[in-house]
């Protein structure tokens, strides 16, 4: 039961883990509009749990808390996207769980309490690591793009160098045969020969 419940939880924390398309640009007055109203949330949320009682109350008040934190976490990734803003909101998300299963825990006494908060403990650092992983993963992938980037850049470059030489070398070619044919004229025949071969295979 002990496994079943750690499991659980762990699943539940690792389900914030993929980091989710960008949403549309948010402007200055959206990003406001917004938080006033998270925050009014936060506050209607408070009266919510002040109707409740011990631990009861506590848990309440840990959710609302845990929710208000996502949110804010959520709104700041989606007003300036980033792969820290989005590790942030998937720490966010860890963290509010593991307050509440702390909180949940202390429904519990002696061992049966020690051993639920050691599984939502556990459960919690499992979830920060997959963060950092995810994190690092992303970074990662950034990175290699970029490199791969300027090394097809770079590859471009030496291509086109490479086409102009091959190019040159080739109208060269075309041109010297051509001039070849004008020693078959003599005197200004010969002369408007080559010039006319110089034009046609950019010699000049």
């Amino acid at each position: 039961m002990r496994t079943s419940s750690l499991t659980t939880l762990a699943a539940s924390l690792l389900l914030g883990f993929c980091i989710s398309a960008s949403a549309a640009p948010m402007t200055k007055v959206e990003y406001k509009a917004a938080k006033a109203s998270i925050s009014a949330q936060l506050k209607a949320d408070k009266i919510t749990c002040d109707a409740q009682t011990a631990n009861a109350k506590d848990i309440c008040l840990e959710e609302a808390k845990g929710r208000d934190n996502v949110a804010l976490a959520e709104l700041e990734a989606q007003y300036e996207p980033s792969t820290k803003h989005s590790y942030q909101v998937n720490v966010a998300k860890a963290d509010a769980a593991f307050a509440v299963a702390k909180e949940k825990c202390d429904d519990q006494a002696g061992n049966p309490k020690d051993v639920c908060r050691t599984e939502a403990k556990s459960a919690h650092t499992a979830a920060l690591a997959e963060a950092k992983l995810t994190e690092k993963t992303v970074q990662n992938n950034k990175a290699a793009d970029k490199t791969i980037n300027a090394a097809e850049d770079k590859a471009a470059d030496k291509n086109a160098s490479a086409r102009k030489d091959a190019t040159s070398d080739i109208r060269e070619a075309q041109y010297k045969s051509a001039a070849e044919k004008c020693n078959a004229f003599a005197s200004d025949a010969k002369s408007k020969c080559i010039a006319e071969a110089k034009t046609t295979y950019g010699q000049n």
